[in-house]
C-alpha cells in the first residue's frame, strides 16, 4: 500500500478494513488503483439471501471522504434498491 498520491485518511481506513474485518464481508484494493475495491458479501442468515455470495465493486472518487463511494453489484440480484446494472439507487 504504497501510493504515496492517496489521503492519509484513505490509507489509514484501508489498513483497518483490512486487519479488522467486518463479519461476512471482505474488501480489498485494487493493485492497479487503491481507491478500486472488490468486495465480497456472505447473504445475512435468515434472509432471503441466505447462502449467498454477492460480488461488488467499489470506487472512492477523488472528493471522497466529501462525496460518497460509488458501490455497484457485480452478481446479479434483485433487490427494489438495485437496478440491473447492479448500482445502488439514489432517494435524494
Amino acid at each position: 500500500m504504497a501510493n504515496s498520491n492517496l489521503p492519509r485518511r484513505i490509507i489509514k481506513e484501508t489498513q483497518r478494513l483490512l486487519s479488522e474485518p467486518a463479519p461476512g464481508i471482505s474488501a480489498s484494493p485494487s493493485e492497479d488503483n487503491m481507491r478500486y475495491f472488490n468486495v465480497m458479501i456472505l447473504g445475512p442468515t435468515q434472509s432471503p439471501y441466505e447462502g449467498g455470495v454477492f460480488k461488488l465493486e467499489l470506487f472512492l472518487p477523488e472528493e471522497y471522504p466529501m462525496a460518497a463511494p460509488k458501490v455497484r453489484f457485480l452478481t446479479k440480484i434483485y433487490h427494489p434498491n438495485i437496478d440491473k446494472l447492479g448500482r445502488i439507487a439514489s432517494i435524494f
